[in-house]
């Protein structure tokens, strides 16, 4: 390894980990994670939940697929820097564009290859997330602990205005890309289907296209609204749902979202997904914490209470509902984690408002949980006969 190409990997208790850089020159700082998907890693680093964080997969190759336009989750990656076990030295994929490092590094984005990924990833399960500096530019371990330590973290951080739209906007399904299709089989099918269109507002706190790819396939015309927006705003469409998105950062300190949606859940059927889950949480008076290391990934199991239906989800989440104040707030508990036991689905009791923890559009991963999004346009429907 010649020096001009290696980088480093610094937590906040002093570890480090020499490696190979690609992507761009850059020093980082942000949370260490780790993610257990063995494939899906263009929507990983898109995917704008990871924002401030330095994610480290633990599959041991990555980038033998290239990149594709198609699978992007954002206009850019969204991650703070990659880290890998080995980066394969071919992109060879019918679907390619071009090659991950050049993709990184065309975008601001550090990575680091030749990473004990196995060693990083237990000490990060035993200790938690981490605090960590990435820098694939001169650096001496002693500064790249230094800036780690240094680093405020991600508790109280409210990253939602860095990644959530700039203004209101429709949602356009691109009749280009290689879909509709059906994630629960093979036919495929176009969302223009013989069935009424309902009109939903969007709170985008970092929302994923795939998820408004689900929407939009399962019978929605989506009103995208920067996550700041107004009440009156969001009545102003005379929405007939509301969808809260995913995001990154501490849910406890989007505030202005809290209030919003208290006000929304109201009046609409509300459906939430990841960060969305976490702010209705707060929007009813009850919290979230922190999890010592989260969940990322697509391997975990979910079962719900009601039906005793398992399903196997993607999950990109470092913070969860506690059970406290639930049920004085109204929330009934649906579904919990089979791994940890923590809530991954809440339902409020008198109104048609209900949440995941986990990601049902599949985006990497398994498309189990994907009727979430037929249970959403039934809910809607319903509270459309019922105020007819």
């Amino acid at each position: 390894m010649s020096d001009s190409r290696s980088g480093v990997l610094a937590l906040e208790d002093g570890t480090v980990f020499r490696g190979i850089s690609f992507g761009s020159a850059k020093t980082v700082v942000g949370e260490a994670v780790f993610n257990t998907s063995m494939t899906g890693y263009q929507e990983i680093l898109t995917d704008p939940s990871y924002f401030g964080q330095i994610v480290a997969m633990t599959a041991p190759m990555i980038g033998n697929y290239g990149i594709t336009d198609e699978d992007n989750e954002a206009l850019r990656p969204m991650v703070q820097g990659f880290v890998v076990r080995e980066l394969s030295p071919i992109a060879s994929n019918w679907r390619s564009q071009q090659d991950l490092p050049s993709y990184l590094e065309e975008n601001g984005i550090p990575g680091l290859e030749r990473i004990d990924t196995r060693a990083l990833t237990k000490k990060l399960r035993i200790h938690g997330s981490m605090k960590a500096c990435l820098s694939t530019e001169e650096i001496s371990d002693e500064e790249a602990v230094k800036r780690a330590q240094e680093w405020e973290g991600i508790v109280g951080a409210d990253y939602v205005k860095d990644v959530t739209c700039s203004a209101p906007y429709v949602y356009k399904v691109n009749e280009s890309e290689n879909w509709p299709y059906n994630p629960v089989g093979s036919k495929i099918r176009h969302p223009s289907e013989n069935k009424p269109k309902f009109r939903i507002a969007a709170l985008d706190f970092g929302a994923k296209q795939s998820i408004f790819r689900e929407l939009a396939f399962h019978g929605f015309e989506i009103h995208v609204f920067p996550a700041t927006a107004s009440v009156e705003e969001i009545k102003a469409i005379q929405p007939e749902g509301i969808f809260l998105s995913n995001g990154p950062g501490d849910p406890e300190a989007v505030t202005y979202a809290h209030a919003t949606v208290r006000e929304l859940i109201q009046e609409f059927p509300t459906f939430g997904i990841c960060l969305g889950h976490q702010i209705i949480t707060h929007a009813i008076g009850a919290k979230t914490y922190k999890l010592k290391f989260g969940h990322r990934g697509g391997n975990q199991p979910i079962k719900n209470l009601e039906t005793d239906w398992v399903a196997i989800t993607a999950h990109n989440h470092g913070f969860a509902t506690s059970e406290e104040g639930l049920e004085e707030a109204g929330a009934v508990v649906t579904e919990i984690n089979l791994n940890d036991k923590t809530i991954a689905g809440i339902r409020l009791k008198d109104k048609p408002v209900f949440s995941v923890q986990y990601h049902p559009e599949a985006g990497p991963g398994p498309s189990d949980a994907n009727p979430n999004f037929d249970k959403f346009y039934d809910l809607v429907a319903a509270n459309q006969t019922a105020t007819a």
